[in-house]
């Protein structure tokens, strides 16, 4: 039996899904084929099974591979698990005794690109917010969307918000949040949302436990659970006819693009969403660059080949 056969045998004993053992196998005869021959198609014959050299494989090889791979356009997360796999199979011949170090030890895998936060344009915004309210929890889910997206919050910030010291300043436009890491911030409170507020306050009375403090509870009377948010925005977006899951999140990425797309002033932007690192916020860039360019395509003459 060869050190790769062996070592896929081990991987299937260790009760890896079958998927992982089969893009390992794929992912190291690829590997095998670049390094024998320059081309990965050749690790598919069954001859390079047999393949038993492995003490010549140096991390110069390896990095060619790597190198091959992404002029072939491979993406990030692809290379990333083909890399995993050598890596993972040179630990098995450490193990067995047939080398002494890793020559994937080192040698890092391509960025993986962040995905871009996912926004929500004015239309969409609005048909989510301008409906009819006619229960109660329907007021408190209107003062929970129009807080994050006026304010900019994260779902638990908004879940965990407090009368005191939350609310302490809400007559006057903002309202006080712990952030990741307990950070405390200020964040401004638009009339909209001020207003939904002041009728979900006018009955929370009515339906939180008396020693409660959260300012959003549920049914009974306690602090809401974001997967409670989560549920009833779920309903709210099928009755809105809107095409796609939302999530409460995406009310954050609408205010904070939005304020972008007008403004211009990423540091207020920063300040408003309680971001330690303005490099976070330059996202949002992206995402007006992005808005920027549907609109040129769709609207210049000369855009489109």
């Amino acid at each position: 039996m060869t050190h790769l056969t062996a070592y896929l045998n081990r991987l299937k004993l260790q009760n890896r899904s079958r998927h992982t053992v089969l893009n390992y196998e794929k992912d190291l005869q690829a590997f095998l084929g670049f390094y024998l021959a320059g081309d990965e198609q050749a690790g598919l014959l069954e001859s390079n099974l047999a393949f038993s050299d492995w003490q010549q494989i140096d991390a110069g090889a390896i990095r060619a591979f790597m190198g091959f791979r992404v002029q072939k356009g491979i993406s990030a997360r692809t290379l990333a698990r083909q890399l995993s796999a050598i890596r993972s199979f040179f630990d098995y011949l450490i193990l067995e005794e047939v080398l002494l170090k890793n020559p994937a030890k080192g040698i890092k895998a391509p960025k993986q690109p962040k995905p871009l936060p996912k926004s929500l344009d004015v239309d969409w915004t609005r048909k989510l917010l301008e409906q009819n309210l006619e229960t109660w929890q329907d007021v408190r889910d209107q003062a929970i969307y129009e807080l994050l997206y006026s304010a900019g919050l994260r779902l638990s910030e908004c879940t965990d918000l407090d009368l005191t010291p939350g609310l302490d300043q809400m007559a006057a436009g903002w309202v006080y949040v712990l952030g990741k890491g307990q950070k405390a911030r200020i964040a401004p409170v638009g009339s909209k949302a001020q207003q939904a507020m002041q009728a979900w306050l006018a009955i929370r009375h009515d339906y939180a436990n008396a020693d409660e403090h959260a300012v959003f509870v549920n049914q009974r009377g306690n602090r809401i659970a974001p997967r409670t948010v989560q549920k009833r925005l779920d309903q709210r977006t099928l009755k809105a006819g809107l095409p796609t899951k939302m999530s409460p999140h995406r009310f954050r990425h609408a205010c904070a693009t939005h304020v972008l797309e007008s403004s211009g002033d990423l540091r207020a932007v920063q300040e408003m969403l309680g971001h330690a690192n303005l490099s976070t916020t330059q996202i949002y860039t992206k995402l007006d660059l992005q808005h920027l360019a549907h609109v040129y395509d769709e609207a210049h003459p000369r855009a489109k080949k």
